[in-house]
């Protein structure tokens, strides 16, 4: 099973193939904004992948266009709410500032 490391935040979890980054974070109770509950229909579930791109799904011309208009765009950026895990291995992921940010607003 793929397992997700999460570099800011010292936490890791195994998941099944097909979750979404941002269904691992829910899991394992990762602070990761989601202000349209991850239908991307906004940037707030932001993240930089350090490992594993190559596990994830392609990027589809919706979620380019979001991370358009995202805060400090990156080449490994990816929304947590689109990024799947296709395949077995490794993935480490960086929650972004602009995502922390809306997690604390949304949690208090």
């Amino acid at each position: 099973m793929p397992v997700v490391r999460y570099r800011n935040m010292g936490l890791e979890i195994e998941v099944p193939v097909g979750t979404s980054i941002l269904e691992a974070s829910r899991k394992v109770g990762a602070k990761h904004g989601s202000a349209c509950g991850g239908v991307c229909a906004c940037s707030t579930c932001h993240v930089y992948v350090h490992q594993g791109l190559e596990l994830l799904s392609e990027m589809q011309d919706d979620e380019d266009d979001i991370l358009d208009k995202a805060f400090d765009v990156k080449r490994s950026s990816r929304l947590g709410c689109q990024a799947k895990i296709l395949k077995d291995g490794f993935v480490e992921v960086e929650i972004s500032e602009e995502s922390l940010r809306t997690w604390e607003d949304e949690h208090g």
